[in-house]
């Protein structure tokens, strides 16, 4: 019934009808909270500082572990779980602190695991029960439609000092059904984007193993990752674990660590990765000693495709290589494109009675006496 009196604001009075009277001013409120914010409100904002699970490596949100089948990757996967665990070392020296561990050991079963702890933890300690407690191991697990997010939230919040969650591999994880209008790229992305607004929430470490492609980029290790960019990203970081002629390589990049290309190598009698340092410092190394030892054996110049099949390095490689060696004097350049190693000049090269010349600081070639040995060109 229509209450034609007005009230005190000027409106009429509808029984049984509460309204909400605004002044002209008076702006509608939300029931939620707007999630627009200003520059200045964002910069007037205070944040934690970042919290890494493996310090360099892994920090808090989600990062996507790739690699090549039996490269190691559980073994990695479980040396940096006992670290955080025991508050220990992982990659020979890195220090994690301390914390709660989920590991989803969806491709082991107990003996495995067993098997691989006591390898890996090969000290007194690990008759001390009470230091692998905060290790939490389980073999099956609802996947992700299954109600897998779900619980892995509920074990964070059981778990105050949860640190890291590790779900080794995603293909046993993730939602078999495709939706029916999905791309591939859209069921990559959903299936590990629940996983990483999870991380963000709790702000825990969350690693989702996986593998790589047996084919793949030459020149970008990330374009290995099996499936679709979805993967990667809706992931925080992206590390891979790749190997080749030179040995194992850590690559990682994320948007909140720095790019990572560390030499890694696996030590068959700890069963434990070390990181051996940056690549560009360790493969140079490495390389260069390969092609001063090649040099010395041939006792003559070579081309760059001769030293690349003789240290089994690329050809492209060896040939930036030399020429890097041969501006700092670690190797001798002559003409027609050829290398040597550097006493070769303590003698005096020759070819059939003709002067073999190098090259100088100013990139012009010299003479060299006519005396020594021969070397075939």
């Amino acid at each position: 019934m229509l209450d034609r009196t007005p009230s005190a604001d000027g409106f009429p009075n509808v029984e049984g009808v509460t309204v909400e009277r605004f002044a002209p001013n008076q702006k509608r409120g939300n029931a939620k909270a707007s999630p627009i914010f200003t520059a200045r409100q964002l910069c007037e904002m205070k944040f934690d500082p970042i919290k890494y699970a493996v310090p360099g490596y892994i920090a808090e949100g989600l990062t996507l572990f790739a690699g090549k089948p039996k490269l190691g990757k559980s073994w990695f996967c479980m040396e940096i779980g006992l670290a955080i665990a025991t508050g220990g070392v992982c990659l020979g020296d890195v220090r994690c602190e301390q914390g709660d561990v989920l590991y989803l050991a969806l491709e082991d079963n107990h003996r495995r695991l067993q098997s691989r702890i006591s390898k890996l933890w090969q000290m007194k300690a690990v008759a001390q029960a009470a230091v692998l407690e905060r290790l939490h191991l389980v073999t099956k697990w609802p996947r992700a439609n299954e109600g897998g997010i779900a619980a892995i939230r509920e074990w964070i919040v059981d778990h105050p000092n949860a640190r890291l969650v590790i779900v080794d591999v995603l293909a046993m994880f993730k939602s078999i059904a495709r939706g029916k209008d999905q791309t591939l790229y859209e069921a990559d992305y959903l299936a590990i984007k629940e996983l990483q607004s999870l991380a963000m929430e709790t702000e825990v470490a969350i690693v989702v193993v996986h593998h790589t492609r047996k084919s793949g980029s030459d020149t970008d290790p990330f374009e290995k990752v099996s499936g679709t960019l979805g993967l990667s990203g809706a992931a925080d970081t992206t590390i891979i674990l790749d190997r080749d002629q030179n040995g194992c390589t850590l690559y990682g990049r994320g948007r909140d660590i720095e790019e990572i290309e560390t030499a890694v190598q696996f030590d068959k009698a700890t069963c434990r990765w070390v990181a051996l340092g940056k690549v560009s410092d360790v493969r140079r190394t490495d390389e260069r000693s390969s092609i001063l030892t090649a040099l010395a054996e041939a006792g003559t110049p070579m081309s760059p495709t001769a030293l690349a099949h003789a240290t089994g390095m690329k050809n492209e490689n060896a040939r930036q290589t030399l020429s890097r060696m041969a501006k700092v004097g670690e190797v001798v350049k002559f003409s027609r494109g050829r290398y040597a190693h550097p006493d070769l000049s303590q003698s005096a090269p020759c070819h059939n009675g003709h002067i073999v010349t190098k090259e100088t600081d100013s990139g012009e070639y010299a003479e060299w006496p006519k005396t020594g040995m021969n070397v075939t060109m």
